[in-house]
């Protein structure tokens, strides 16, 4: 017990899903339990008292990051970079994408733009690379790839065809799916689905 690993999390969480790739990267050993947001357990407000937010890494024993595949690149320019690009992504993306399957009308036509523009900027600083580090999956990739498992929503309610739009980004995120790592980490796409379209219910657009 001295060394276990727990990772608390909610299944569609993108910061949930960059946890479990970036452990897995890692090698790291770690279990995993999934918390009811609706219903949060003693765990996770003992853990987190302030915030009460996923996800929460509780370990003991042992630093739970090794040195095996660094995520960020060792040069300082470049791990910059990386870092500029992951904050874009946070600052934009919730918003610009929770209007596709969120809202109806006007914003979320407005809100259609948005995503399709962030989308075609980060194809243009992937470029004609593998990864967004070049032939290394890092830390950017962990940022954005999350969102590849929302994508059959964003389609189905924001009407719109992604991979006509940024084909150079599909294929980076059908590369990332082969790791292990990634396929392991995020959620099935119908799982996703049917997660947004309760949440449309709830929120009274369905």
């Amino acid at each position: 017990m001295a060394n276990e690993v727990i990772l608390l999390y909610f299944w569609p969480s993108m910061f949930g899903m960059r946890t479990r790739m970036a452990l897995r990267e890692k090698g790291v050993e770690f279990d995993y339990k999934e918390e009811d947001l609706w219903n949060k357990s003693t765990l996770l407000l003992e853990t987190n008292p302030v915030h009460k937010k996923i996800p929460v890494l509780i370990h003991n024993g042992k630093p739970v990051w090794s040195d095996k595949n660094p995520l960020l690149p060792s040069d300082p320019y470049q791990r910059a970079q990386a870092r500029f690009w992951v904050d874009f992504i946070d600052k934009n993306m919730y918003d610009a994408q929770r209007k596709l399957w969120g809202t109806k009308g006007e914003e979320q036509e407005t809100g259609k733009k948005e995503f399709i523009e962030l989308l075609k900027t980060l194809e243009s600083e992937l470029g004609d690379k593998t990864y967004f580090g070049g032939d290394n999956f890092g830390y950017v990739d962990i940022g954005l790839i999350g969102f590849y498992s929302w994508f059959h929503a964003y389609e189905k309610y924001g009407n719109l065809n992604i991979e006509s739009e940024c084909p150079k980004l599909i294929a980076w995120a059908k590369t990332c799916m082969q790791r292990e790592s990634v396929a392991k980490s995020l959620p099935d796409p119908e799982k996703v689905i049917e997660f947004v379209t309760e949440i449309r219910k709830k929120i009274m657009i369905e």
